[in-house]
């Protein structure tokens, strides 16, 4: 069931570990399948170095298991993923790091502003928002996150990670690392200027790029 959908979440999640961005077990990702009405999602406790298909269970929106390896259970985060799927009906994918930049944000409960041009693939203000805390894995959380994701792409969850929402796997695998990358930039400039903010750039600013038109195609 949903096998292409599985190999790439695996796919994924590995990357992911390999990267940095979700060492020890931890994260999570899912793809939704409109279709069915399915969710395939990482299984909670299983190492990514180990992580197959047969591992990814498979949920509906009210979270009832569908399929799933008799001794693994869908991540522990998973009712995160379903709040935010039923919330935005044009996500299809959701991926949740814990990657040490933009951990370190959430944990400081500090939004990321847009301080360079790729913020605009974040969404419309380039800004990477705080949801409230929560505890892991309680529907608490489920619900202040998929409130922040109404209006956003990308979001940080105070004291726990970041979280990335896309049309595709990949796209919310890119987002997921754009979000790391300009978390470190960020980190990086706070450090260089003794704390002082860097100049964000304005969602008016991010909105007039465009592919030059002196390029003749």
């Amino acid at each position: 069931m949903l096998e292409r959908l599985k190999e790439q979440v695996v796919a994924v999640a590995k990357e992911a570990d390999r990267l940095g961005m979700c060492r020890h077990k931890s994260g999570n990702f899912s793809i939704y399948d409109p279709e069915t009405g399915y969710v395939a999602i990482t299984p909670s406790g299983v190492s990514r170095d180990v992580l197959a298909t047969g591992h990814i269970c498979v949920m509906d929106l009210s979270g009832r298991v569908i399929q799933r390896q008799v001794d693994l259970k869908p991540s522990s985060e998973a009712m995160m993923h379903l709040y935010i799927y039923k919330e935005r009906k044009d996500i299809r994918a959701i991926v949740h790091t814990h990657a040490r930049y933009s951990t370190a944000f959430a944990i400081m409960n500090k939004p990321i502003p847009p301080i360079v041009y790729e913020s605009a693939y974040l969404g419309k203000t380039g800004m990477v928002p705080v949801a409230p805390y929560a505890r892991a894995g309680t529907v608490e959380l489920a619900v202040k996150v998929a409130e922040v994701m109404k209006d956003n792409e990308v979001c940080l969850m105070e004291s726990h990670g970041a979280i990335a929402a896309g049309s595709s796997l990949e796209d919310a695998f890119l987002k997921a690392q754009y979000v790391e990358e300009i978390a470190e930039m960020y980190y990086i400039t706070l450090a260089s200027a003794g704390g002082a903010e860097p100049k964000a750039l304005p969602p008016e600013e991010l909105e007039k790029w465009a592919y030059p038109k002196e390029i003749l195609l």
